[in-house]
């Protein structure tokens, strides 16, 4: 099992910053592509970032140039840092861990952009 804590959501205000952190709690962390879902109240989850064990990445549209998705192997720890932040942006965000026999996810973290 590999367990997945998600910190680091909040209220901000539109144009605002915030840095997401997941924790997981497998020193195989590095062998796995990592994502960032989205989950806004009535409307389906969706991808945001995601990362390969390689470090290649790719984003939704909604988020590009403007979210950046990286990974710190020796801390087991993805980071998704979110900038210029919008109220479309609210949503729970969860952390994601790929694997063939059935994803893992994390609890999730709200996230609120709002004046």
């Amino acid at each position: 099992q590999v367990l997945l804590v998600e910190s680091g959501g909040g209220l901000v205000q539109p144009g605002g910053s915030l840095r997401l952190s997941c924790a997981a709690s497998k020193s195989v962390f590095s062998i796995y592509a990592m994502g960032w879902y989205r989950q806004a109240p009535g409307k389906q989850r969706e991808l945001v970032a995601r990362i390969t064990s390689g470090g290649s990445t790719n984003y939704a549209d909604s988020v590009k140039g403007r979210f950046t998705i990286s990974r710190d192997n020796a801390k087991n720890t993805v980071y998704l840092q979110m900038n210029s932040l919008k109220p479309e942006d609210t949503a729970v965000y969860y952390c994601n861990l790929e694997r063939r026999l059935g994803d893992y996810w994390g609890q999730g973290t709200q996230v609120t952009v709002s004046s």
